[in-house]
């Protein structure tokens, strides 16, 4: 579908650095991802917990310290979009212990978020079934059933 969009996006964010060079888990920022459908898209002030000292002399930092001045969310462009008729939770995948690579690449290594792979459905429905019948090493002592009835995702 959309494998390879990388729109531009209104400030900077590598996530090479912060989830790669620091090490940040991704559920840090995106703290919707184990309770709801949404990971979502971090408030300001979750950048801010750290950026109100860190790198403060930054240009990008400023910019992002200005939306937060003018309590303001930053208009980021989503990256990952799935059809409306499509319901995808990522709670149930993160709580299940799918990594966010399998879906989303190997976004500690991107210095731009870009979308590693199609998210068709063709897709998704291979990686349930595979999942199902050989699921990655440190997840076989837990029950895996990722289902591929239609029902599933569209509701």
């Amino acid at each position: 579908m959309n494998k390879g969009y990388k729109p531009i996006q209104p400030i900077s964010y590598s996530h090479k650095i912060h989830a790669g060079a620091l090490k940040i888990d991704c559920k840090y920022c995106h703290f919707g991802s184990e309770k709801s459908k949404k990971a979502g898209i971090p408030p300001l002030n979750v950048c801010m917990n750290c950026h109100k000292t860190v790198k403060t002399d930054s240009p990008q930092i400023q910019k992002l310290a200005e939306y937060y001045k003018k309590g303001e969310p930053v208009p980021w462009v989503r990256v990952h979009n799935l059809p409306d008729y499509v319901s995808f939770d990522h709670s149930r995948h993160v709580n299940k212990g799918v990594a966010c690579q399998t879906c989303h690449g190997q976004i500690q290594d991107m210095t731009e978020v870009k979308q590693e792979n199609t998210l068709a459905m063709g897709w998704c429905v291979n990686c349930h079934r595979d999942y199902t019948k050989n699921p990655p090493p440190d997840l076989k002592d837990r029950h895996i059933f990722a289902t591929t009835d239609c029902t599933g995702c569209h509701q």
